[in-house]
């Protein structure tokens, strides 16, 4: 995901979508120790993914409070 289609969502639907990269990173690296995982690449972008995620919400409550 890009970080300009993230800064357009909600801070709403950003934490759902954190909760949800999060889960499926989860299975993910369950697959990867069992071997059923074939695309290993999806680890390091969901983790790249919920830090863009994480990193937008913490500049949103940096600005709420600033106000």
């Amino acid at each position: 995901m890009k970080a300009k289609e993230l800064k357009e969502r909600a801070t709403e639907d950003l934490e759902a979508l954190a909760a949800q990269v999060r889960k499926d990173m989860f299975s993910s690296r369950m697959k990867n120790c069992t071997g059923q995982l074939d695309d290993t690449s999806t680890l390091g972008k969901s983790r790249k993914d919920i830090a863009r995620i994480e990193q937008i919400l913490h500049e949103r409550r940096q600005k709420a409070t600033e106000s």
